[in-house]
């Protein structure tokens, strides 16, 4: 008899498989094995220089790897916000021209909705320029929406935000995963809220040190190797208590294999 098939939120969107990459002498990526599935959010941790940021952007296409291979789900889109905004605080740009730049035209009433979306509705026609740091990330945010993506890669979406304003970004998050039925990338040093709010951690260094469940991923020896037993211990508290995910009608799903070694 036949399996019947897996649930919406069990679907693999992408997935890596052995994945190296090298610049010149150095190896940035080491036999890496990761993926995402639609509704869940999945964070990549790592110490600055662990390879985060060349996964993501392998992830994306953006770079050819050496070796292995990334799989994507046919017709898979999407949505990636960067860590940085880099713009010329004397161009004339507004949030509603930024957010359809190399985009066809988007009728103003969905840029409007996209912005009361994600908490902002007020700020279409200001500067870019002239917004806060938060603000920006959220139109960011908004933009990566607009495709309506199955996948959703966020590259440290919390820099510059206080610690309210983190809380309240990752609420937004996760209701975005949950409207959309989609799955979310993320990149964070913010391991505080990162173990309180993610799914699943990716902890890397230059290779997958360990992943998994936040609480089991805080237990991992490598992980104690890599950010200290003090650091472990006080993250502890934070663990959150989700023990499901949630489908594309927002009911809940068991979560499968708590914890992976990689």
């Amino acid at each position: 008899m036949n399996e019947p098939p897996h649930p919406p939120a069990a679907e693999r969107l992408i997935e890596a498989r052995n994945l190296s990459v090298r610049f010149r002498d150095r190896t940035i990526l080491d036999a890496v094995d990761m993926h995402v599935s639609r509704g869940e959010i999945v964070t990549l941790i790592g110490l600055n220089g662990a390879g985060k940021s060349t996964l993501v952007r392998a992830l994306l296409g953006l770079i050819v790897p050496d070796s292995g291979r990334i799989e994507r789900r046919p017709g898979l889109r999407i949505g990636y916000s960067p860590q940085h905004l880099n713009l010329d605080p004397t161009l004339p740009l507004s949030v509603a021209r930024f957010l359809t730049l190399g985009s066809p035209r988007v009728p103003r009433a969905r840029l409007e909705a996209l912005l009361a979306e994600v908490g902002i509705s007020t700020v279409l026609d200001s500067p870019i320029a002239d917004i806060s740091g938060g603000e920006r990330h959220r139109v960011l945010l908004a933009r990566a929406l607009l495709r309506k993506p199955d996948l959703l890669v966020l590259d440290e979406p919390l820099a510059g935000v206080d610690v309210a304003g983190q809380s309240e970004l990752y609420r937004l998050i996760a209701n975005i995963r949950d409207r959309y039925a989609c799955g979310v990338l993320l990149v964070s040093h913010d391991l505080h809220v990162v173990m309180a709010a993610t799914d699943r951690v990716v902890c890397i260094n230059h290779h997958v040190c360990c992943t998994g469940r936040p609480e089991a991923v805080t237990r991992h020896p490598e992980f104690v190797a890599l950010f200290g037993r003090h650091v472990a211990e006080a993250l502890a508290v934070y663990s959150h208590d989700h023990d499901h995910q949630h489908d594309v009608d927002g009911a809940p799903v068991p979560l499968g294999e708590a914890m992976d070694e990689g």
